[in-house]
C-alpha cells in the first residue's frame, strides 16, 4: 500500500487538541513520522501520541512555548535528533480572545501577536534550517480575514499578518525548494471553540445560517487539505490559500 507522506517527518505545533491533533493523526495515517508539539497540555499530547502509535503510526510529543526563541530552537533540534530530518511544518499553535475595540490594550495585542505571528515566524525560521532537501510549510490562517467578525479586530489582524508572511516567505524560500502555503478554515467546532462559548451563543447559529453547506466544520474537514499540501501532490503549489468554510464568506 502506498502512503502519501511515507518517510516524511512533520512537526505540528499546537497538536494536543483540535485541528492540530486531527492533522497529526491524518499525517501519521499517511505514513509520516509526527512530532506533536504542545505548550501545557502534556496529558492530551501523550494521548494523541498513544492513539497514533496504537494505530501503527510513529509519533512523539515535545513541549515548547512557540513564543520563546530558545524553546522553538530546541523543539526542532529534538525533532531532528529523533527522526533525522524535517520535511513538513504545520504552524497551528495560536490564541484567540475576542474583545471589542474599547478593550484594546498592549497586553491583548502582545498576547495575540507574540504567538500567532512571531511564533509562526520563529517556527518557520528554525524548520527551514533543517529542510535541506526542500520542504512544505503550512500556516493555519482563518476566514476571519474575509468575513470580519465583530469584536475580533486584534485576532483578525494576526491572521492578515499570517497571510502576508505566507506570500512573502513563499517567494523568499522558493529557491531552497521550500513551499509555503496557508489554510483558511471557517468556524470549526473544536474544543477551544466550545470552551470559548461561541457555539452556545448566538454566534454559532448565525454563522451556520450563513453557510451554504448548512453546518460548521469539524477538524476532519480540514486535515485532508493539510495532507495534500504536505505531500508531493502539491509540488507546484506555493504562496496559495485554501479556503475551507462550507462556502461561508
Amino acid at each position: 500500500m502506498s502512503y502519501r507522506l511515507q518517510e516524511k517527518v512533520a512537526v505540528i505545533t499546537g497538536a494536543s487538541k483540535g485541528l492540530g491533533a486531527a492533522i497529526a493523526k491524518h499525517f501519521a495515517a499517511e505514513g509520516a513520522s509526527v512530532v506533536v508539539n504542545y505548550s501545557s497540555s502534556k496529558e492530551a499530547a501523550d494521548e494523541i501520541v498513544d492513539e497514533i502509535v496504537e494505530a501503527g503510526g510513529k509519533a512523539i510529543a515535545i513541549r515548547a512555548d512557540m513564543r520563546d526563541p530558545d524553546a522553538v530552537r530546541q523543539l526542532f533540534a529534538q525533532a531532528n535528533e529523533a527522526y533525522g530530518r524535517i520535511d513538513v511544518l504545520v504552524n497551528n499553535a495560536g490564541v484567540y480572545d475576542f474583545q471589542p475595540l474599547e478593550n484594546l490594550s498592549l497586553e491583548l495585542f502582545r498576547k495575540h501577536f507574540e504567538l500567532n505571528v512571531f511564533g509562526y515566524l520563529l517556527a518557520i525560521r528554525e524548520a527551514a534550517t533543517y529542510m535541506l532537501d526542500g520542504g512544505s510549510i503550512i500556516n493555519m490562517s482563518s476566514t476571519v480575514t474575509l468575513f470580519g467578525p465583530e469584536n475580533a479586530s486584534v485576532y483578525s489582524a494576526t491572521k492578515g499578518a499570517i497571510d502576508g508572511l505566507t506570500r512573502a516567505l513563499s517567494n523568499e524560500l522558493a529557491p531552497r525548494r521550500i513551499r509555503v502555503n496557508a489554510i483558511k478554515p471557517g468556524v470549526v467546532a473544536t474544543e477551544g471553540v466550545h470552551a470559548g462559548g461561541f457555539l452556545e451563543s448566538d454566534y454559532g447559529p448565525a454563522i451556520t445560517a450563513r453557510t451554504p453547506l448548512g453546518r460548521l466544520g469539524v477538524p476532519d474537514d480540514v486535515a485532508p487539505a493539510a495532507v495534500y499540501l504536505a505531500s508531493d501532490e502539491s509540488a507546484w503549489t506555493t504562496g496559495e490559500f485554501m479556503v475551507l468554510a462550507g462556502g461561508h464568506r
